[in-house]
């Protein structure tokens, strides 16, 4: 007889079977993670949620060493000496370093509080102001920037690989070019710059909260090196720094205008770090951590670039030429007695610098990134290791770092984009919402940061088009010098930082303030963290606006305390 039942049977379970394939990840998709934090229909992983006590591993001195790791490095060395090349003073450059020193540590330290107060990052706190699915708008252009931000710093890395090559084999330094003019690069340039790319790709899986070891022994090991090769370059020149010693190039208005525009392009070279600080400072071991930012930025960037100015002045006496990268010099003792150790050793070092700033201030900026976009196949690891790829090769950054006036000009036109989302989240945080965030509800597409059915806080657009909008036709004639540009626009993008930075807080401010969304602002800022630690008491504890703010795990001992054994 035909067996009816066994035949449903056996089609239930070839349905099962076809069902679990599909739900099942494939090799190169991820896993479904339970969030700690996000509804349980939202696919999200564990990066992305807000750090666990275990985690909160940086204090003060993490921070510190932080900013040695990104402020100690060949193109802060070199844009001090970039701007002389221009036709100012060394007064004028060391003027303009500490300024837009303290251009970039303000903005640093009040929106690295989002995260030292949330444990979030910025892709998750950027939708407090800008709108669930706007917010993405503000993580792809970061990511863009950070991407050729990485290839930047890769493209210096090369150069320190050459000269330790040159050091060991000196017929290295001679070795046939096979690749055309085209190409932007030598064939030794591009095999020292494939090797820098293998030394730095495994230090580039480092999990976040332990990368304060790397910074510490930069910290041990570069400053020393920076500050004896400007020792023995002034030394040998005698100690009479030829661009001390010169008048500027330019006066009148030219000089002003110039002036502005190299301060803007110090500033913007650095200005995503006020908006990448979340992304570290939520690893903060309490709330007051990141305040050693303030005074750190401005120092480490005024001595490296003056460090620069006068190795770049001592070389112009000794020399005839004033090189504006320490390997530059480094080159310069290959053919000395006991020279090539001390080249291999410096560059070596210098080499260390480089990796340490990629992996802090772009690899990690851009794997939060893409693992909001597309948490499904990407985690921070598989980011970081994208972001080697493509930032690494397919952006080809040698030709960037090719010449002092075009990595001004790459820097210059970097903050148009950075300055009013760095404005519009400090912004929402500590002016409109006043220090109160719902940080459930950042991980909720449903949650009261949708602002609308499109996802999108229209304040937030309008503050930062009006913003931008005004800066692409000079964004366009830097990148096609034929296309005429009215001094107005000329002049506007000289100041395109301060102007992007305060006129966005300007803006979405007054919007706020005439339109409010009564939804968003809430009295009490609601951690999230309760879940994360296990107590269901700390969301009405905890309060980050009041002046008695307690750590969750703080609050978990008191309950626990006071709870019957």
């Amino acid at each position: 007889m035909f067996d009816r039942s066994g035949l449903q049977q056996r089609a239930v379970q070839t349905a099962e079977k076809a069902k679990s394939r599909l739900t099942q990840p494939s090799s190169w998709k991820l896993s479904k993670q339970s969030s700690s934090i996000a509804p349980s229909d939202v696919w999200t992983n564990g990066d992305l949620d807000p750090v666990p006590p275990e985690k909160r591993t940086w204090g003060k001195g993490a921070f510190i060493t932080y900013w040695v790791s990104d402020l100690v490095t060949i193109s802060t060395w070199s844009s001090g000496s970039a701007i002389i090349t221009l036709g100012l003073t060394a007064t004028d450059a060391v003027l303009i370093t500490l300024i837009a020193g303290i251009c970039n540590a303000i903005p640093t330290v009040l929106n690295g509080a989002i995260g030292a107060d949330l444990h979030i990052p910025f892709p998750i706190a950027s939708r407090a102001s800008h709108g669930y699915l706007f917010s993405y708008f503000a993580v792809i252009s970061r990511g863009i920037l950070a991407m050729f931000w990485f290839g930047v710093h890769t493209g210096y890395g090369g150069t320190c690989v050459s000269a330790m090559l040159t050091a060991i084999w000196p017929s290295f330094a001679t070795l046939p070019n096979h690749l055309p003019a085209s190409a932007g690069l030598t064939t030794a340039g591009m095999i020292s710059y494939f090797l820098y790319w293998l030394i730095q790709f495994p230090l580039l899986l480092i999990p976040t909260h332990k990368l304060q070891y790397m910074f510490w022994v930069k910290t041990v090991l570069m400053p020393p090196v920076a500050i004896g090769m400007t020792i023995w370059v002034a030394l040998k020149a005698g100690g009479n720094g030829a661009f001390f010693n010169q008048p500027s190039q330019v006066h009148g208005s030219e000089r002003v205008w110039l002036w502005l525009s190299s301060m803007t392009s110090i500033t913007g070279g650095y200005s995503t770090l006020a908006v990448n600080i979340p992304d570290f400072s939520r690893f903060s071991k309490n709330r007051h951590a990141h305040y050693w930012q303030m005074p750190t930025i401005p120092l480490l960037k005024t001595l490296t670039s003056l460090m620069g100015i006068i190795s770049a002045s001592a070389a112009q006496q000794i020399w005839g030429t004033p090189y504006w990268t320490p390997v530059q010099i480094i080159d310069k003792w290959q053919g000395t007695p006991g020279g090539r150790a001390a080249a291999f050793f410096c560059a070596a070092i210098w080499l260390l610098s480089q990796v340490s700033v990629n992996v802090s201030a772009n690899a990690v900026s851009f794997a939060n990134d893409v693992t909001t976009l597309s948490p499904k196949w990407f985690n921070v690891r598989r980011g970081t290791i994208l972001v080697s790829l493509v930032g690494s090769w397919a952006l080809c950054p040698w030709i960037i770092v090719s010449s002092g006036k075009a990595f001004l000009n790459f820097m210059s036109a970097y903050a148009i984009f950075m300055a009013p989302i760095a404005g519009i989240l400090f912004t929402d945080y500590w002016l409109v919402k006043h220090r109160h965030y719902d940080v459930p509800a950042l991980y909720d597409p449903r949650g009261i940061y949708r602002y609308g059915r499109f996802g999108t806080n229209w304040r937030a657009v309008v503050a930062t088009f009006v913003t931008i909008i005004p800066l692409l036709p000079a964004l366009a004639n830097k990148v096609n010098p034929k296309i005429s540009l009215p001094s107005g626009l000329r002049n506007l993008f000289t100041i395109n930082w301060l102007y992007g930075f305060f006129l966005s807080i300007f803006l979405y401010y007054s919007l706020n303030f005439f339109f409010p969304n009564k939804e968003s602002l809430i009295s009490k800022t609601v951690t999230g963290f309760e879940f994360v630690d296990g107590v269901e008491v700390v969301a009405e504890s905890y309060s980050v606006g009041s002046k008695d703010v307690k750590e969750p795990r703080e609050v978990a001992e008191e309950e626990s305390a006071r709870s019957p054994a």
